[in-house]
């Protein structure tokens, strides 16, 4: 059967007098009737005139279709037919409003690709079984304004091959039946105008849809909170259509490809509090976008092409606590920019161009209580800028290059939680200022080469210490008796020491039952 194919429902081919078929397709056993029956007048036979207009001669699949369609009530499954056909038979249905619930039922395994019932009377879930038997024949599903429920979006699971679903204005899909989404990694189209669905809870199903290239988000004023990371095909003519979310408060925007252009639709978004653009190619022309966004309280610009000048156009978002520059350009004369921002709490300067000058520039900044300093232009002369901030929970010096002189100044940081000094400049004696920190949860010293058992003795009083690591160093098995007393400890990392795989497992069994993680193993 030489029919049309059903993802192009325009395009119409005469198939002549060639007409065949299964006569297994409906309750009268074969389609002679149907031949028979059709019209044979001149004009219906004559080929003239078959051009756009009123005079064209319908070709023979159509004068089948339109036959079908009148006597509807004749046939109890379609299955049979080749699925051109039947797509056809469909479509015509409801372009001609004749679909209903029970004729519908002719339509179940059919092998349908697609199924637009958008704004279509009645649909409901019932509907929804008929729509969902096509499994992965299934290729497109318009169910806009209906009255599908998530027990109707439930039955598309087992559809795995859709690409394209729009359910408009369907106020009955909850953030439940939007999670169902997830399973269906072959959307490329996904739209949800007007949804109460789409909320911060409904959205974690974008995520799995690995392969959306358009979602249509429009008219959601309610939404408050959007996570768009890692939709690598996002484009800035998509950024735009967010500028109706005014009631955005938290954008999630990472790893989207957007430029500038993207950036400069986003300055309308004044309820923004959590802003995340990092991992994109923006530069420092973005950032007088966000200008008004003043109610922001946390800015990620991790690894974008940001640098000092960029920062002048932050220094209004007074009301940020925190701020990633993280794998940036900035270097120690933007941080000036940052001097008004009092309320401040945590900021990420690892691999930037800051150094020790920059940490004078940051001092001020007294409501800080999270620096990260990964930085290999950071010595002892920084750290020392920052001993006023007695409130500081986490320190990050991971690259830094502190010393034992410099680690002196971790006495002044009696409230810290976390503290990262893995520069390879610190002995025994420098873990001497360490010792009293009695707030540490998480301690890591690897790298430092000349750390010996005494540095396990000196720790031994750290009873809160969730998580150790001192690897790479000169601690042996003698040294983990010292450990005993730390019965918190969930995490040891002791590779690349003299410490062995069988002692290890010994201290677990024996003195630390809570270990989880462990290396050497």
């Amino acid at each position: 059967m030489g029919g049309v194919c059903s993802r192009k429902r325009s395009q119409l081919v005469d198939e002549g007098d060639s007409f065949q078929t299964s006569p297994r397709f409906s309750k009268t056993s074969s389609l002679k009737w149907l031949l028979l029956s059709l019209p044979r007048t001149n004009s219906d036979v004559s080929r003239k005139g078959q051009g756009e207009g009123p005079g064209r001669c319908p070709s023979l699949m159509e004068l089948c279709v339109a036959r079908v369609c009148k006597d509807l009530d004749k046939y109890s499954s379609f299955m049979m037919l080749p699925r051109d056909l039947s797509q056809q038979i469909f479509n015509k249905l409801v372009e001609s409003n004749c679909l209903t619930e029970a004729s519908l039922q002719t339509f179940r395994e059919c092998a349908l690709q697609d199924i637009c019932l958008g704004e279509y009377p009645g649909v409901k879930d019932a509907w929804m079984e008929v729509v969902a038997s096509q499994r992965k024949s299934l290729l497109s599903v318009d169910i806009s304004c209906s009255e599908v429920t998530d027990r109707g979006i439930d039955l598309l699971r087992d559809c795995s091959s859709m690409q394209s679903l729009a359910c408009n204005y369907c106020d009955q899909i909850s953030e439940h039946g939007l999670g169902i989404l997830s399973g269906l990694s072959n959307l490329t189209s996904l739209s949800f105008k007007r949804s109460n669905a789409v909320t911060a809870e409904g959205m974690r199903a974008f995520p799995n849809l690995i392969n959306l290239v358009n979602l249509d988000l429009e008219d959601l004023t309610k939404l408050e909170s959007l996570n768009m990371r890692y939709c690598n095909y996002i484009a800035d003519s998509d950024i735009k259509y967010l500028t109706d979310l005014t009631n955005l408060k938290d954008l999630q925007l990472s790893c989207c490809r957007i430029t500038d252009l993207g950036v400069s639709y986003l300055r309308g978004l004044r309820k923004l509090k959590v802003l995340n653009l990092g991992f994109n190619c923006i530069t420092d022309a973005c950032l007088v976008h966000l200008k008004e966004l003043i109610n922001l309280e946390s800015l990620n610009l991790d690894s974008c092409k940001i640098g000092d000048e960029g920062l002048q156009h932050l220094k209004g978002l007074v009301l940020l606590q925190s701020l990633e520059l993280s794998d940036t350009e900035v270097g120690s004369n933007g941080l000036q920019h940052l001097s008004g921002l009092r309320n401040l709490q945590s900021i990420n300067l690892s691999f930037t161009l800051v150094t020790d000058i920059g940490m004078k520039k940051i001092s001020m900044l007294s409501s800080l209580k999270s620096i990260n300093l990964d930085n290999r232009q950071i010595t002892d002369v920084g750290l020392a800028a920052l001993t006023s901030f007695t409130g500081l929970t986490h320190l990050d010096l991971f690259g830094a290059r502190i010393t034992d002189y410099g680690a002196n100044c971790f006495r002044c940081f009696k409230n810290l939680q976390s503290l990262e000094a893995c520069g390879g400049f610190i002995t025994d004696a420098g873990v001497k200022n360490i010792k009293d920190l009695k707030a540490l949860t998480l301690l890591n010293l690897s790298q430092n080469v000349n750390l010996t058992d005494k540095t396990l003795e000196l720790i031994s009083g750290l009873t809160a210490l969730v998580n150790l690591n001192v690897s790479n160093s000169r601690v042996s098995n003698a040294g983990l008796k010292h450990l005993k007393d730390l019965q918190n400890l969930r995490s040891l990392s002791l590779d690349s020491t003299r410490v062995t795989a069988n002692e290890m497992k010994r201290l677990q069994a024996t003195t630390l039952p809570n270990l989880i993680s462990m290396r050497p193993e």
